[in-house]
């Protein structure tokens, strides 16, 4: 959504400004891309892989690519090659978008929610939340769904460490547990 995009330019670089951190506009931290990743639970099964692929294209509204394993793991029945899930890369205007449906529409549909974990931050300012099922977005027709599958989104930005990540993620609205 341009609208994400026009806040964090008019609202959310003067408010990280105002911290004194940055001497130019062009070192405030900004969001560079959101990568959505749903592995399927059967390790080879095309039926499964072509129904989370179809989920995630409705979700992001872009195509996923499919994820292959690394290497063979006998205890998992998994073989070097073999499908395992799907992953879209957003950025620009659809990562604006999707940001703000996950904000304000999917996350207020989950039961019982109370914040996300801000605890998720890596050392550089990226963030990663796991989310437990797909029909929390309104794209997914919930009798459509014979599994309900799970989902890493993961928000990379060009923050220097955890605080300036959290900062940023919190101006655009996302909901931290307390």
């Amino acid at each position: 959504m341009v609208a994400m995009k026009q806040a964090y330019k008019e609202n959310i670089i003067p408010e990280l400004m105002k911290t004194g951190k940055y001497g130019n506009v062009m070192e405030v931290p900004r969001l560079t891309k959101i990568v959505v990743n749903m592995g399927v639970g059967v390790p080879g099964d095309r039926d499964e892989l072509g129904a989370v692929s179809g989920d995630l294209a409705r979700i992001t509204g872009q195509q996923p690519v499919i994820t292959r394993a690394r290497k063979s793991i006998a205890a998992f029945r998994l073989r070097e090659g073999m499908s395992i899930g799907c992953k879209v890369t957003l950025r620009d205007a659809r990562m604006y978008e999707f940001l703000h449906r996950l904000i304000h529409v999917a996350l207020p549909r989950i039961r019982d929610f109370r914040g996300v974990n801000p605890n998720g931050f890596d050392q550089q300012g990226n963030y990663t939340l796991g989310l437990n099922d797909q029909t929390i977005f309104p794209e997914i027709n919930p009798d459509n769904v014979k599994r309900t599958q799970g989902m890493d989104v993961c928000f990379v930005t060009t923050a220097h460490d955890r605080d300036e990540g959290y900062e940023l993620l919190k101006n655009f609205g996302m909901p931290f547990a307390k």
